[in-house]
């Protein structure tokens, strides 16, 4: 059971609220999820509460806790991934560390038990039953069809990497000690039952992940027990901690995460560098030299804080109206390494072009155009200093589900590369549902036709 901290003092203790005004009871739920478009995955996953209410209510403010009694939903939840599935997973490979944790929370500290090299299914079950250890399993989607398509669907939905994790927990025992997150995280409960307790933020949407001092958090806000089938969600930086109840059977659920690093803040850091560069080709005042002996002052003066303001007054006027695409590397490395379409069989699809061939006076359409970026963004394969600007089309079609958020692995970038007289092309081939190839803004037949083939190719557009 989780340890209970202190009250605040005399005469303030505090009672974590009641389940109820938390929960929503979703009488005549769901039964099973809607894949027919990412929003409509996510309604049904938040089901009944509306997709609206959710962002108005609960995103990133509070949490929200959905306890459903569908035992059609609970039988799919537990399809998900369930303790008996590591069997078969171990026979293919697993590693400590890369894709299992065995751990325990021992006095308020995480204590791994870890051995080295592969994961030995018998070895693993005996931790699990005598040693009382939770096994968490890192990003089964590489593994489990059915995560891949909802996390497939949910990168769709937030245009932001979606990982996941599985935790299971035998009766009586708790994996993790208190700690808080930096990425928005859902619940889904599996298996068993699983005893929560929340905690106000010290840090709230934190931007990094942290264990909490047992006597630092005060008592819990929220408190309840998941059963399969129900829902939570909590923000970034909500201190958390989980325990499976004495006397049941083990317990199982899977963590899905997403929002990290994907801030206002971290949006800004990555164009601002770029607007900069744009900037200072045009205007000699970026390109002068600061004062001399800058760098080796302990302090910044007026003088300099005033120059710097101005700076940044000309970027905002600059950016003010601009519909330009900035050079984004946010855009970049999430194509890079989100996860591939869903597909059943051997993915051909998204490897071979397929249909009618594109000519001038065919009607085309973009295909996949939730797995494609577009920008903007110097020559790379340039080494002068010009470094004319082109247009970079990204896109997900080829990645490796099989390293999809695993980190230390190498990721490949897949797509074309446009001159940037093409831009405009390109932007009606997305804003449109589907476009003759002759009314496309290019001066020449032969650049059209050159345009569509070359997205044909990559399977990024289709005759219709």
């Amino acid at each position: 059971m989780p340890k209970k901290a202190k009250p605040a003092g005399p005469g303030t203790e505090e009672r974590p609220l009641p389940c109820k005004q938390l929960k929503v009871e979703a009488a005549g739920g769901p039964s099973t999820l809607n894949f027919a478009s990412p929003s409509a995955l996510f309604a049904s996953l938040i089901a009944p509460i509306k997709t609206e209410t959710f962002f108005k209510e609960f995103w990133e403010q509070k949490p929200l806790l959905i306890q459903r009694e569908d035992p059609t939903l609970a039988m799919y939840y537990q399809s998900l991934f369930k303790l008996s599935n590591l069997k078969s997973l171990c026979s293919q490979g697993m590693y400590y560390g890369r894709d299992v944790n065995v751990c325990r929370c021992v006095n308020g500290k995480k204590k791994v038990l870890n051995k080295d090299g592969k994961v030995h299914f018998l070895q693993l079950r005996k931790d699990f039953d005598q040693k009382r250890a939770t096994i968490q399993f890192h990003q089964p989607q590489r593994f489990k069809d059915e995560l891949w398509r909802i996390q497939e669907k949910l990168e769709c939905y937030f245009g932001s990497l979606v990982g996941s994790n599985v935790y299971i927990t035998p009766a009586g025992s708790q994996g993790l000690p208190p700690h808080y997150d930096d990425v928005e995280v859902f619940i889904l409960q599996l298996e068993g039952e699983k005893h929560w307790c929340l905690y106000h933020p010290t840090v709230p949407l934190a931007r990094e992940y942290s264990v909490a001092a047992v006597d630092s958090i005060g008592r819990p806000a929220h408190e309840f027990t998941l059963k399969p089938g129900d829902l939570l969600y909590f923000p970034r930086g909500t201190i958390h901690q989980a325990d499976t109840p004495p006397g049941l059977a083990h317990s199982t659920h899977v963590t899905i995460s997403t929002y990290q690093n994907n801030s206002w803040g971290d949006f800004l850091l990555d164009t601002i560098s770029g607007l900069v560069f744009d900037t200072a080709k045009e205007d000699m005042d970026f390109r002068a030299g600061i004062p001399r002996q800058l760098l080796l002052q302990v302090d910044t003066t007026a003088v300099v804080t005033r120059r710097l303001s101005g700076f940044l007054r000309k970027l905002a006027d600059r950016l003010e109206g601009s519909h330009a695409l900035l050079s984004a590397d946010m855009k970049k490395d999430f194509v890079m390494n989100r996860l591939p379409p869903y597909c059943v069989g051997d993915g051909a699809a998204l490897s071979t072009p397929g249909g009618q061939v594109p000519r001038l006076h065919s009607v085309v359409r973009l295909q996949f155009k939730d797995h494609v970026v577009l920008m903007v963004g110097p020559d790379q394969s340039r080494s002068d200093e010009t470094q004319e600007k082109i247009v970079y089309v990204y896109h997900s079609l080829k990645n490796m589900r099989e390293i999809h958020m695993m980190g230390n692995e190498e990721t490949e970038c897949h797509g074309l590369r446009f001159p940037l007289s093409h831009v405009d092309a390109l932007k009606q081939l997305w804003n449109s549902a589907a476009i003759s190839v002759k009314d496309l803004q290019l001066p020449t037949d032969e650049e059209k036709e050159s345009l569509v083939l070359a997205l044909w190719t990559e399977c990024l557009i289709q005759v219709v």
